[in-house]
């Protein structure tokens, strides 16, 4: 027995244990996500101190040569356990705490060379000349690199890509007609994952010879990825006119996942038989939801178009019979008319109306859809239009000094907005925003003018209309400023404001 704990109990023994149960000690509070596999390496150590142990009972049974081969054959083991341990420690443990992230095939050369060191040493030390086994090594090698010249090519391409750091994993790329993120980069292959959720496994040597696009780094929060909205115009609306709606609606509207900066921009990129071809460029800002964001850009774009009476080019074919188009045409034109007199008669401001007064003033009706999000004008714009809302909601927000923006009101289906400013003349008091989809007809200045002269009487309701709201205005203001309490302008003075400005 005395023997058998001699062979197996060395000097250095109780140092290497030491060492090993320290490592692990160190490991386990640091390798939170690694535990399991510390735990895995230590009880792999344990094993091979019982495997020396093992020997060291073969060579009490006079085996001597068969427990020399055993007894080292458990010491590089448990050197090499020791190896892992501290490679773990170093390469997953400590250097991420200090903020040098190491690449996990970079962690596995290291080890190897520090197992290939190890075997080396202590194959000198019990007596045994490398050399001769290197050359050994050495031919076998050739023959085996030219038997696998693809897998080493895979393995060698591998390295190369998490050295030189051109790939990393989530990293978005897209290489020839694949677009995914990089889910594992491995000796042989690298895994993409698509949208799709599929797993497409590449050749690491693939990669190497080819070329691939990265536009997505996982650590880069914002990378912004620009993208091309397609859209053809007919030649009778005007370029700038297009660039110019295109671009402030976009630019305005709160489009989730659409970077401010850079700004969209709309451009024109041709000419077609019929038509001018358009480019709205933006940029996104998360590459995973590229179908909704893109969705989401073209229901502003064309509810944007749509306000400015442009048309979509489309293939079209038409056929003319002159009596029946013409009849059509009467009936949508009459059908039309008759919706848009039913909207205005539900309108406070022109309850009064003869019929035929209400036709008159659907005819010059502007059709103005918004989209959920858009801006219709903001506070201190110019005034130009009044704008009468048949379906949705939109939200009425004031700016008040040092104050953040706040919501005032919101105006629903079947009322009016705007009308302070093409009635006295006034920059915008506030900010509307579409809080969901808005069906709006808008009046031009021009077209007030010619009601109210024909009917001075309706500008006694808008003064009532008017006198409501700055008196809710005013309430509205005193729950943020100290606004001391002067006579709120009664409906008569606002009555000759509005007579004055239109030389009543």
């Amino acid at each position: 027995m005395q023997k058998t704990w001699a062979y197996f109990w060395l000097p250095e023994t109780k140092y290497v244990i030491a060492a090993a149960v320290m490592l692990t000690l160190i490991a386990l509070p640091l390798l939170a996500k690694e535990r399991r596999r510390a735990v895995a390496t230590f009880l792999a150590f344990v094993l091979c101190l019982v495997g020396q142990l093992a020997g060291a009972l073969f060579e009490a049974l006079d085996y001597s040569r068969f427990a020399v081969m055993v007894h080292e054959l458990f010491v590089i083991g448990s050197g090499m356990a020791l190896v892992r341990l501290l490679a773990m420690l170093v390469f997953r443990g400590i250097l991420p705490r200090l903020g040098i992230v190491v690449v996990r095939i970079a962690e596995d050369i290291s080890v190897l060379l520090l197992y290939a060191a190890f075997i080396l040493a202590r194959l000198h030390f019990v007596g045994l000349d490398p050399s001769s086994l290197l050359t050994t090594s050495a031919v076998i090698t050739a023959v085996l690199a030219l038997a696998m010249q693809d897998t080493l090519g895979n393995v060698l391409s591998g390295v190369a890509l998490q050295l030189d750091n051109s790939l990393r994993t989530g990293d978005w790329i897209r290489i020839d007609d694949i677009t995914g993120r990089v889910a594992q980069i491995r000796w042989r292959q690298t895994t993409i994952r698509t949208r799709n959720g599929e797993v497409v496994i590449v050749p690491n040597s693939q990669l190497m010879r080819g070329r691939f696009t990265v536009y997505g780094r996982e650590e880069i929060a914002n990378w912004p990825w620009r993208r091309w909205i397609w859209f053809n115009i007919t030649h009778d609306s005007a370029p700038r006119q297009v660039i110019q709606d295109v671009e402030k609606a976009i630019s305005a509207a709160d489009i989730p996942n659409v970077a401010t900066d850079p700004a969209p921009t709309c451009v024109l990129m041709e000419f077609g038989p019929g038509y001018s071809r358009y480019a709205l460029r933006y940029w996104m800002l998360d590459p995973q939801p590229d179908d909704p964001t893109d969705s989401a850009v073209r229901v502003h774009v064309l509810a944007a178009l749509q306000r400015g009476g442009m048309q979509l080019a489309v293939p079209e074919q038409s056929l003319l019979v002159t009596k029946e188009n013409e009849a059509y045409r009467k009936s949508i034109r009459r059908r039309e008319t008759e919706r848009r007199v039913a909207d205005l008669r539900k309108l406070e401001l022109f309850a009064d109306l003869q019929e035929e007064e209400l036709r008159t003033i659907s005819e010059h009706l502007i059709f103005a859809p918004f989209a959920s999000g858009d801006v219709i004008y903001h506070q201190g714009d110019a005034a130009h239009w009044l704008y009468l809302l048949a379906s949705g909601e939109a939200e009425v927000w004031m700016e008040i000094p040092e104050q953040p923006k706040q919501l005032f009101r919101t105006i629903h289906a079947g009322s009016t907005f705007g009308e302070r400013g093409v009635m006295t003349g006034e920059n915008r008091r506030d900010t509307v925003i579409a809080k969901t989809e808005l069906v709006c007809y808008r009046l031009d200045q021009s077209t007030v003018d010619e009601i109210i002269h024909s009917r001075p009487e309706i500008s006694r309701a808008f003064a009532e209309i008017l006198g409501r709201r700055e008196r809710e205005i005013n309430a509205f203001m005193r729950r943020f400023v100290d606004v001391p309490n002067a006579p709120v302008p009664q409906e008569h003075g606002i009555l000759e404001k509005i007579r004055s400005f239109f030389e009543l």
